[in-house]
C-alpha cells in the first residue's frame, strides 16, 4: 500500500472521531486534527518540520468547512440555529477570520505552536469547569450587537489562528450571555463555517508563495489530507448532533477535556 493511500486513510479515520464531536460539543474539529494532522505529516515527511504545524492549520479550517456545514445543517433542522443572533455573531468571526489567515504566514512555526497549545489548555480547563454546572448560563443578559461583534471578531481570529471552527470559544461566550447550551452549540456550528471559509481564503493566499498545487498544495492546505478527512467528518457531524440529544455532553466534555490536556502536553514537547 502506497505511502500516499496510508496518509489519506490515516486522515479519514480522525475524520470519524472529528466529526462526531463536532456534531455532538458544536466544535471544527481543529483542536483534535492539528496536533493529530501534525504527527501524520511528520510521519510521512510530507514537507519540511518547520511548516507543519502552519499546513495541519490550514488543512483543518478548510476541512471544517464541510464538518461545519454538515452540522449545522443538522442543528437547523432541529431548531437549534439561533438565526436572529447568528448573522452578528458571523459578521464578527469573519473579519477576525480572514485578517488572521493572512497574518499566519508572517508568525514563526514555535510562536504558532505556543499560541495554539496554551489556547487548547485554557479551553480544556474551561470545559472542565463548566462541566461541573449547568448547561445554561443565566450570569448576564445578550450585550448589544455592535459589542457582540468585537467579542466574535476576536474569537474569530483566535480561531483561525490555531485552526479550530471557533465553537470551543464561541460556546462559552453565548452561553454565559444566557443563551440555551443547544442553540449556542448550533449557532457555534453555523459560524465554524464563516471562520472556516475566511481563515481558508487567507491560508491559501498567503501559501501560494510556499507550496503549488502540483504537490497537492492549496496554499498552506495540503488537498489528500483535507479529502481523508471531510469523507468521514461530513456523515459523522449530524450523528453527533443527533446524539446530544441522549448523550451526557457534561460527561463527554470532562473526557474531551482531558484529551486535550494530553495534546497540547504532546505538541509542546514533539
Amino acid at each position: 500500500m502506497s505511502d500516499w493511500l496510508l496518509l489519506v486513510l490515516s486522515c479519514a479515520l480522525l475524520g470519524v472521531g472529528v466529526g462526531f464531536l463536532a456534531g455532538l460539543l458544536g466544535i471544527g474539529g481543529g483542536l483534535i486534527i492539528v496536533p493529530i494532522l501534525s504527527s501524520i505529516l511528520l510521519h510521512f515527511e510530507i514537507l519540511p518540520a518547520e511548516q507543519v504545524v502552519i499546513v495541519a492549520i490550514a488543512t483543518s479550517l478548510a476541512s471544517i468547512l464541510f464538518t461545519s456545514t454538515s452540522a449545522a445543517i443538522a442543528h437547523h433542522k432541529n431548531g437549534n440555529v439561533p438565526w436572529g443572533l447568528a448573522p452578528w455573531v458571523m459578521t464578527g468571526v469573519a473579519l477576525g477570520a480572514l485578517i488572521s489567515g493572512f497574518m499566519a504566514a508572517l508568525l514563526p512555526d514555535k510562536i504558532v505552536r505556543l499560541v495554539f497549545a496554551v489556547s487548547v489548555v485554557l479551553i480544556a480547563l474551561k470545559m472542565l469547569y463548566s462541566s461541573t454546572k449547568s448547561d445554561v448560563s443565566t450570569q448576564d443578559k445578550m450585550p448589544n450587537k455592535g459589542l457582540l461583534t468585537i467579542f466574535t471578531t476576536i474569537i474569530g481570529g483566535l480561531s483561525a489562528m490555531i485552526g479550530i471552527g471557533g465553537g470551543a470559544l464561541l460556546v462559552p461566550l453565548l452561553t454565559y450571555f444566557s443563551l440555551d447550551m443547544k442553540k449556542a452549540i448550533g449557532c457555534a456550528s453555523a459560524c465554524g463555517i464563516v471562520i472556516a471559509l475566511f481563515g481558508s481564503i487567507g491560508y491559501i493566499s498567503s501559501g501560494s508563495a510556499y507550496f503549488s498545487l502540483e504537490d497537492g498544495f492549496a496554499g498552506f492546505v495540503y488537498l489528500p489530507a483535507l479529502l481523508g478527512i471531510v469523507c468521514t467528518s461530513w456523515f459523522m457531524a449530524p450523528i453527533g448532533a443527533k446524539s446530544t440529544q441522549h448523550l451526557p455532553v457534561s460527561i463527554i466534555k470532562k473526557l474531551f477535556a482531558a484529551l486535550l490536556l494530553v495534546m497540547a502536553a504532546k505538541m509542546m514537547l514533539s
